[in-house]
């Protein structure tokens, strides 16, 4: 059973990241700050639903949320500063996007950066055990692969639609047959070492 609140805070947020382990897109971020009575019997942690469950959650947490926000930072920003930097630096653009200013936030994972003066505590795997978090996990992965089936369109060779731009055999096998898009993460390793891809 996930709980509400972390804190005594009513405009408590939750926020988290989807597709960080990516080679492809962006990495994108939601902030979701619930009514104090919110319940939903399905909701957890995105990658424990399927993706029916999340495209059921996604409606009802976006029309019942006090305020949600939605950002994604795209691989040119994720090559130049790090995806590490580009997941905080999204999470903090979705928090710009509430329509409410949160009193206090709560991050899923053991990495963030002060989000200007509102007070805030990491917690591992907050995904799976406070809703906020556990709703911005659903929008952050649900409103990132609907980009993702988006450029599927205009490059259908690798299969984004399905992998959503993670590293799968079938995916690293269309990188080595094809080159990369403008889509790729020049930063990351496209290939293991044995399939070596000169990007340059």
């Amino acid at each position: 059973m996930l709980l509400i609140n972390h804190s005594d805070y009513s405009l408590e947020c939750g926020t988290d990241e989807a597709g960080r382990g990516c080679l492809a897109g962006p990495v994108t971020a939601a902030a979701v700050i619930l009514p104090k009575a919110f319940e939903n019997s399905i909701l957890n942690d995105s990658k424990q639903l399927s993706e029916s469950k999340r495209d059921i959650l996604k409606p009802i947490i976006e029309a019942q949320a006090l305020t949600f926000g939605v950002a994604h930072v795209f691989q040119e920003e994720i090559d130049s500063i790090n995806i590490l930097n580009a997941s905080i630096l999204a999470m903090h653009k979705s928090i710009d996007l509430l329509a409410k200013k949160p009193q206090f936030i709560i991050v899923d994972g053991n990495k963030f950066k002060p989000y200007n003066d509102v007070p805030y505590e990491t917690i591992i795997k907050g995904d799976g055990k406070y809703l906020s978090i556990a709703a911005a996990s659903v929008l952050a992965k649900t409103h990132r692969d609907i980009y993702m089936n988006t450029i599927h369109e205009e490059y259908p060779m690798y299969n984004w639609k399905q992998n959503k731009g993670y590293p799968t055999k079938e995916h690293r096998a269309a990188i080595k047959k094809y080159g990369i898009t403008k889509y790729h993460r020049k930063s990351f390793r496209l290939l293991p070492e044995q399939l070596k891809l000169d990007i340059l």
